[in-house]
């Protein structure tokens, strides 16, 4: 079930995606470079399983949201998830020529033309969370459009994404490491979590569960993809692998080792679970994602 829900909500996604990033102008635009568009979408509709999207709606569902609106949130945040890898993956940051099993956007366009790829794509999250077609309160809009930036910017992806490059050159210790991931890769997968809450009108305590719910498995996933770096292969998990003991980064599995890291993913797994249980049989695609994210192969 969770497998199918999984793939039904990465392609409404990718149907709304398609639709917003064509070439046509929207909403006043002037117009929309072809080639910049082009490298949008190869940026955002390469592929990916769309986790972040599926937290975000499956996570408004616990409240009864509106579903059209909670789609648009989900493309808003893929549209900042994408950014962040478009640029993760240039020459100046993590020089990858692959993503998602195909070339990634500075390989197949040019670097100029990823660098604006992703700041299209991340200015134009917040215009469609803004936009009068997400039908919320104007309150809600404005709360979402906060938290993803806090979750996005220097106190989040991008502060991570800093403290990530520093870690090349002075290894963290534990604490940092964790707070580290928590930002980079954490942070996003928190606000889906809360995202969802927003959109349903959930009151601060189930926010705040849901947040907390959010942090476990977004440190889950990277403990997860960390463990992936170290025991799969590229072909496997479509990008480069091994990339973190080349590079010299101190992660905690090669802090603890392969066995330790197992024992921390199923105290997590075991952590969301534990916040999820008010909601009962309501939450059980959120336990499924907890254990998916937890075990997952690529």
């Amino acid at each position: 079930m969770f497998q199918i829900t999984l793939q039904q909500r990465a392609a409404s996604v990718e149907a709304l995606l398609t639709d917003v990033l064509s070439d046509r102008p929207q909403n006043g635009e002037i117009s929309r470079p072809p080639r910049l568009m082009a490298a949008m979408r190869h940026g955002v509709l390469n592929g990916g399983k769309r986790l972040r999207p599926f937290l975000v709606m499956e996570s408004a569902a616990l409240f009864g949201a509106d579903n059209l609106a909670a789609l648009r949130v989900a493309a808003a945040l893929e549209c900042i998830h994408s950014y962040s890898l478009v640029h993760d993956d240039l020459p100046a940051m993590d020089n990858d020529d692959l993503r998602r099993g195909q070339p990634t956007v500075h390989r197949k366009f040019d670097e100029a033309a990823a660098i604006l790829a992703g700041d299209s794509l991340l200015t134009y999250a917040f215009q469609l969370i803004a936009s009068d077609e997400t039908e919320l309160a104007a309150q809600q809009r404005v709360e979402l459009i906060a938290a993803l930036a806090r979750a996005a910017g220097i106190g989040g992806m991008t502060g991570g994404q800093a403290l990530d490059l520093e870690a090349e050159k002075v290894k963290p210790d534990e604490d940092g490491i964790i707070r580290l991931q928590a930002m980079k890769t954490g942070a996003l997968i928190r606000f889906a979590c809360e995202a969802g809450a927003i959109i349903g009108n959930a009151d601060v305590k189930d926010r705040e569960r849901l947040a907390e719910y959010g942090s476990a498995i977004g440190l889950a996933f990277q403990l997860a993809d960390d463990l992936l770096d170290v025991t799969a292969d590229a072909s496997h998990v479509g990008k480069a692998t091994g990339k973190d003991a080349a590079a010299g980064k101190a992660t905690l599995v090669s802090l603890h080792g392969i066995d330790w890291t197992k024992r921390q993913l199923a105290g997590l797994v075991e952590q969301a679970e534990e916040l999820l249980s008010p909601f009962g049989e309501k939450a059980a695609l959120l336990k499924d994602a907890a254990h998916f994210i937890a075990e997952r192969r690529s």
